[in-house]
């Protein structure tokens, strides 16, 4: 562990109450919703951003108990940029429901204005906040150079950027450090626990080292789920966060009235990942346009692979699904996410697999 590692694990204020979630009603364990604000074929910006803020009203009605929005640049079928402008505008509009970055991709950014955004969100909306971390930049090659314009880190300079975010958050930076004067405003009595977020063993293994809590991408990583998780709690070691590990994955899950409308819709989404790896992003496309679309034999086993990933089917299927995995990979919570094109049946889907997996309704 370098210095900078050490500090930060040193540093961690107390366990925030709600890095446990907690199962609401039956459900065996707790339930959250990674948001991409989808922009579908046919939609605008502002329209997908209107649904989500629909969506996270009616998640904290559902039951849910986090709701996250990532940062993606450059990808027209995502409209959720810019993380911390987005939970500002959804704290306003919910009371209870977690909110947070899944996440932020910290070699973007310099660590001070991550400590100033989210320290003013946690003085907006106290209790309730999550700062999940990436090292990945969210884009591609040429945008993330434009996005780092002036920044010398990368992603091998991410644990050094973590220590001194931690220390920024906390306010604590050692006597003679070049920062030690600095001070992240606002700063609050609290401040958001950090996470960690990965799809492979490097930010699994710093989470453990460092105590935090951690979050996998097994939507779009799921050779990696396993291995991760293994590396995740061999390497934990207990801190003034975590006594002991907590994990959750990213699950793309899709329900519908039946199992072949569920796949239908998941459809539009493999298509759009289709595009995006071969570096033609674009907004979702519709389920009629996935079906029309002329597959090669390569595309048509890229579709299929992705598709044998996402939990889809009627509500009892996708609820049956997402209790096998939860139990396979042993993890504590899980976040689903329903990348797919149409407001309507997007907010029908997590509200189906609410119903279904046992959530009860926010008193």
């Amino acid at each position: 562990m370098t210095t900078e590692d050490q500090q930060a694990h040193d540093t961690e204020p107390p366990a925030h109450p709600a890095i446990r979630g907690t199962a609401r009603g039956t459900a065996p364990a707790p339930l959250s919703i990674l948001d991409l604000a989808t922009v579908g074929v046919g939609y605008t910006p502002a329209e997908a951003l209107a649904a989500t803020t629909a969506l996270a009203r009616s998640a904290e009605q559902w039951g849910y108990h986090r709701f996250w929005v990532a940062e993606h640049h450059g990808m027209p079928g995502i409209a959720s940029s810019t993380p911390a402008v987005l939970l500002a505008h959804l704290g306003a509009h919910t009371t209870t429901l977690r909110l947070g970055s899944g996440g932020v991709m910290l070699p973007n950014h310099a660590p001070l204005a991550v400590a100033e955004q989210f320290g003013l969100l946690e003085a907006l909306h106290p209790g309730r906040i999550d700062l999940g971390l990436g090292r990945a930049p969210g884009t591609d090659p040429a945008t993330a150079r434009a996005l780092r314009r002036g920044l010398t880190e990368g992603a091998d300079d991410f644990p050094q950027q973590l220590a001194e975010l931690t220390h920024f958050l906390d306010g604590d930076f050692p006597a003679g450090h070049p920062y030690a004067r600095l001070t992240a405003v606002p700063k609050g009595e609290g401040r958001p626990p950090v996470w960690l977020l990965g799809s492979s063993g490097f930010s699994a293994q710093l989470a453990g080292r460092l105590g935090l809590p951690f979050a996998f991408a097994h939507h779009f990583s799921s050779a990696n789920t396993l291995p991760a998780l293994d590396l995740y709690r061999e390497s934990f070691r207990p801190s003034a966060v975590l006594a002991e590990p907590y994990a959750l994955i990213g699950v793309s899950a899709v329900a519908a009235d039946d199992a072949d409308s569920a796949r239908r819709l998941a459809r539009s989404a493999a298509l759009g990942m289709l595009r995006l790896r071969r570096g033609n992003p674009g907004p979702i496309p519709t389920p009629e346009e996935a079906e029309a679309y002329p597959y090669s034999p390569a595309e048509a086993d890229f579709v299929d692979g992705w598709l044998d990933n996402v939990v889809l089917g009627a509500p009892g299927e996708v609820a049956d699904g997402l209790e096998a995995l939860r139990k396979r990979t042993g993890v504590d919570e899980l976040m689903v996410t329903s990348h797919i094109h149409g407001h309507e049946a997007r907010l029908r889907s997590y509200g189906l697999i609410a119903e279904a997996y046992g959530l009860t309704a926010a008193s």
